[in-house]
């Protein structure tokens, strides 16, 4: 079974978090999400979220897909984490996907996985990193290699099952998709 880590830092943007877990979980996939610290996750809009399990307790377990929600302030706190900083910089090194949206492409820029790449953000956040070797794109998802990146609150839909296509097949992303009466 496909395994996706999905890290809930304090201050992240409930949206997307839930809809990217959500998706993935209708279309089979086994999703872990894991705060980077023991607390409940208190959302960038108040809401709480409970993870399954704390960054520390899955140290050492892989991922098919490691995909960070943005909003502020968490995608700071993603970027800050030197847990996460050292499991983006693994999952790129074994070829394995990472996928960010809204402003937490700015923790793989950190890690250094968007060198060279395309990708997209919430508008403003890759340019102020000021890295010319990321080209910046204003696409609502982006998939460069084994990176996908998307835009913000807005895009959540359409990155998940973007993400469900690239993990299983374009038939169960339709078969979401459906389900989703969209």
């Amino acid at each position: 079974m496909t395994q996706v880590l999905v890290p809930l830092a304090q201050g992240c943007e409930e949206l997307e978090a839930i809809t990217i877990t959500d998706l993935l979980v209708r279309a089979g996939i086994e999703v872990t999400t894991c705060g980077l610290d023991e607390q409940p996750v208190k959302a960038s809009r108040g809401t709480v979220i409970i993870p399954d399990t704390s960054i520390q307790n899955i140290l050492n377990h892989n991922f098919d897909l490691i995909v960070l929600p943005g909003g502020l302030p968490g995608a700071d706190h993603l970027r800050d984490n030197p847990q996460l900083q050292m499991l983006i910089k693994k999952q790129a090194a074994e070829n394995r996907y990472l996928a960010a949206i809204c402003a937490a492409p700015k923790a793989l820029a950190q890690a250094g996985v968007l060198d060279g790449k395309t990708a997209t953000a919430f508008p403003g956040v890759l340019a102020a990193i000021n890295n010319k070797t990321i080209t910046i794109s204003e696409q609502n998802v982006v998939i460069d290699g084994k990176l996908i990146t998307s835009r913000g609150p807005g895009t959540a839909m359409d990155f998940a099952l973007c993400l469900i296509e690239i993990l299983e097949s374009k038939a169960k992303r339709d078969e979401v998709n459906q389900q989703l009466q969209r």
